[in-house]
Parts: C-alpha cells; sequence; structure tokens
C-alpha cells in the first residue's frame, strides 16, 4: 500500500516537471520570434513580418518599458510632406535592441513625396496597393518597402494623401560598433571596416545600421516602443540657412518630377548621401533673399 502511495507521488512529480519545462521552452520559443536579430541573422521570422489588412498602425508586443521622454508626438507629425521633412533635420531616430541597448541618428538628409500629381511617388495619382497603404495612413505611420529585391527603405506618412518622407541619411550618435556588425553582415567578406560617416549614408544603409526589418511597416512612430524620434537636447534646430534644397536621387526617368527640389539635407554635414554644389549655392542665395525682405 505505502509502495503504491509512493509511486503516485513519484508519477505527480513527474508530471509537473514535464509541465514545467513544456512552460519554459514555449516561453523561451516566443522569445525567439523577435524581429531584432544578431548581425548574421537579419530576416524576421515570417510568421510575426506578415502584413496585416487592418488600417491600423501596427505596434510591437515585445517590449514594456519607460517611456522615451523627447519622444516626439503625434501632433509634430501632423504636417504637410515639404514641412515635415525639413522638421526631421536635426531629429535623432532611436531603434531599441531586444537586450534593451539604444542605436541613435540624427538625420541629415530626407526626400519629400507628396502623392497625387507627384509622378515619382509610389502613391502616384492616389495608386493605393498592398504594398504603399502605409503613406495613406495617419502621419507618423511608418512606411517600409523593399529595391532591388534585397534593401529596404523607411519613409514616415505625413498631412495629405499618400504623402510620405524618405529617411534618406543619418550621423551616427549612438551604438556604433552595432552598427558596424550590422552592416559587415551584408557585405563581403574581408571588406574594410566602414568609417562612421559610411554607417549610414543612404536610405538602405541606415535601415541596415539600425536593424529596421521589413515588419516594421505601418507602425506608429509617434508611439512604438522599439524605434521613435527624438528632440537632440545637444543641437539646435538647424536654420534656413543650414538646409539645402535640391532633386531628389535615383528618379531621373520622372522627367520634371525629378527636377523638383524636394531632397533636404544639412549643409557641411559629412553624414550626407550625395553633395549638390549647385543646389548648396542656390539655397544659400534664396535664404540671404529672404532674409532681407521686409
Amino acid at each position: 500500500m505505502m509502495a503504491g502511495r509512493k509511486r503516485k507521488v513519484q508519477d505527480l512529480a513527474v508530471a509537473a516537471t514535464t509541465h514545467i519545462e513544456s512552460g519554459l521552452l514555449l516561453r523561451r520559443n516566443q522569445t525567439e520570434l523577435n524581429c531584432t536579430v544578431s548581425p548574421t541573422k537579419l530576416k524576421c521570422q515570417p510568421v510575426l513580418c506578415e502584413s496585416v489588412q487592418s488600417l491600423e498602425p501596427e505596434r510591437s508586443h515585445y517590449f514594456s518599458y519607460n517611456e522615451p521622454q523627447r519622444r516626439l508626438r503625434q501632433d509634430f507629425f501632423n504636417q504637410p510632406c515639404i514641412s515635415l521633412a525639413k522638421a526631421f533635420l536635426g531629429k535623432v531616430l532611436v531603434r531599441r535592441r531586444a537586450d534593451g541597448s539604444e542605436l541613435r541618428g540624427r538625420i541629415v538628409e530626407t526626400e519629400a513625396y507628396l502623392g497625387g500629381e507627384d509622378k515619382a511617388s509610389h502613391s502616384a495619382g492616389g495608386k493605393r496597393t498592398e504594398r504603399n497603404t502605409a503613406m495613406f495612413m495617419k502621419p507618423g505611420t511608418i512606411y517600409v518597402y523593399p529595391i532591388y529585391g534585397i534593401y529596404l527603405c523607411m519613409n514616415v506618412s505625413s498631412e495629405g494623401e499618400g504623402a510620405a518622407v524618405l529617411l534618406r541619411s543619418l550621423e551616427p550618435l549612438q551604438g556604433q560598433p552595432a552598427m558596424r556588425e550590422l552592416r559587415a553582415a551584408r557585405r563581403k567578406e574581408g571588406a574594410r571596416q566602414l568609417k562612421d560617416k559610411e554607417l549610414c549614408n543612404g536610405p538602405s544603409k541606415l535601415c541596415q545600421a539600425l536593424n529596421i526589418p521589413r515588419c516594421f511597416d505601418r507602425r506608429d512612430l509617434a508611439s512604438d516602443p522599439e524605434v521613435w524620434l527624438e528632440d537632440d537636447p545637444n543641437t539646435s534646430p538647424p536654420k534656413p540657412q543650414d538646409i539645402v534644397s535640391a532633386p531628389r536621387i535615383g528618379i531621373e526617368s520622372h522627367g520634371e518630377w525629378a527636377k523638383k527640389p524636394w531632397r533636404f539635407y544639412l549643409r557641411g554635414d559629412p553624414c550626407v548621401s550625395v553633395v549638390n554644389k549647385e543646389a548648396e549655392i542656390r539655397s544659400l542665395s534664396e535664404s540671404e533673399t529672404d532674409s532681407v525682405d521686409p
């Protein structure tokens, strides 16, 4: 009789241990299904990165965190596309990783895509697709799209039907070693080490350096816990004469729309992807004229 009771207790103990181990394994597997990955594993898990039909901004569910005090809120994004593209300059893009560390870069170059009549925009003529849905969502929605099948670009929607701003270049501020590793994972083995100014000096480069994955598409930059914008407490907002207006890059096939001076960058910043000397002279002359007008 005692032996039978002892076997029953042992069986219950084994069942409880198995249940606990199963729970731990489940939690571990759930933790591993995170879109923030190591430099050698840059792609998101497909289950978590699938697009959804809802027009509500996507939000990560992986973080419980203290709200950043300098985060830019919804009212910042509620402005026309060209105004927002200029307002982004000097702001800090922050990427919080799964381990709690943060990567930071100051925005130094943007491009405005107005939608509607703007033939160079993905939403030209009001065309709405599964890919460009974020452009028609509320201002501050992230729009991430692939180019050449392997690279990504990050945009942010603004006021205006189908309008969004492309983030072209950042000046790295924090986490450069991690950025360098993330960039190296996509480069040929044995390639030279990148300088700081080369880490984020292009739209796809900044997505690699900050590990911005495709599944960030349709997230809300005003509330997401993994990526957000901040004011830079160490610098003053750029003055009009500090901002260069130049034609956008890579849209030469769109005729007159390729000539619109809707690329904006900070004059003299070494992290700008492409410097346009002619545009710099013209922009400086225009800002000086505006400053003396009554």
